[in-house]
């Protein structure tokens, strides 16, 4: 996933945050291969989200020439410390649907094949929420069958209850 405007110590726990939303949203499980995550709730990467707002802002304080932040834009200080990532660092503005799509093909889940494009709402979001969230739990592979459950060491054998295995 890019790392774009990913500067603050925090944006991890703000990650962690919007994962379990985007849990609860998909109705996925904690297994769950993180790129899935946005794609089944429909809502843009965290990072480009970010990126696309630094892009947004830097954009009106270009317009803005009254603006402080205008001038350090223009002319940007030299990086004294590397731990920091201001923000002048990549002012090139990017397509976030299209990095998207990128992160999406170069990720390897376990049935990406089955989106096409992650930027549009996937069919069967409007369905009832437990046919939604069964729906997710096959495209992620990951559900309450046997073969998770034995996975997670839950149960011992991965025989299906009508004697199969899953």
């Amino acid at each position: 996933m890019p790392q774009c405007g990913d500067g603050s110590a925090h944006t991890g726990l703000v990650n962690a945050q919007l994962n379990s939303t985007m849990r609860l949203i998909s109705g996925t499980l904690r297994p769950t291969p993180l790129p899935w995550l946005p794609v089944l709730a429909n809502i843009k990467l965290p990072a480009l989200q970010r990126k696309d707002a630094t892009d947004r802002l830097v954009a009106k304080a270009s317009a803005h020439e009254s603006w402080s932040l205008h001038h350090d834009i223009s002319n940007p200080p030299q990086l004294r410390l590397p731990s920091r990532k201001p923000m002048w660092r990549e002012l090139e503005p990017v397509d976030i649907n299209s990095q998207w799509r990128e992160s999406w093909k170069s990720a390897s889940v376990v049935n990406a094949h089955l989106m096409d494009d992650p930027t549009i709402r996937q069919p069967g979001f409007a369905l009832p929420q437990q046919q939604w969230f069964l729906l997710n739990h096959f495209c992620t592979g990951q559900g309450h069958c046997s073969a998770c459950r034995k996975k997670w060491k839950l149960i011992d054998s991965d025989q299906c209850s009508c004697g199969l295995i899953d």
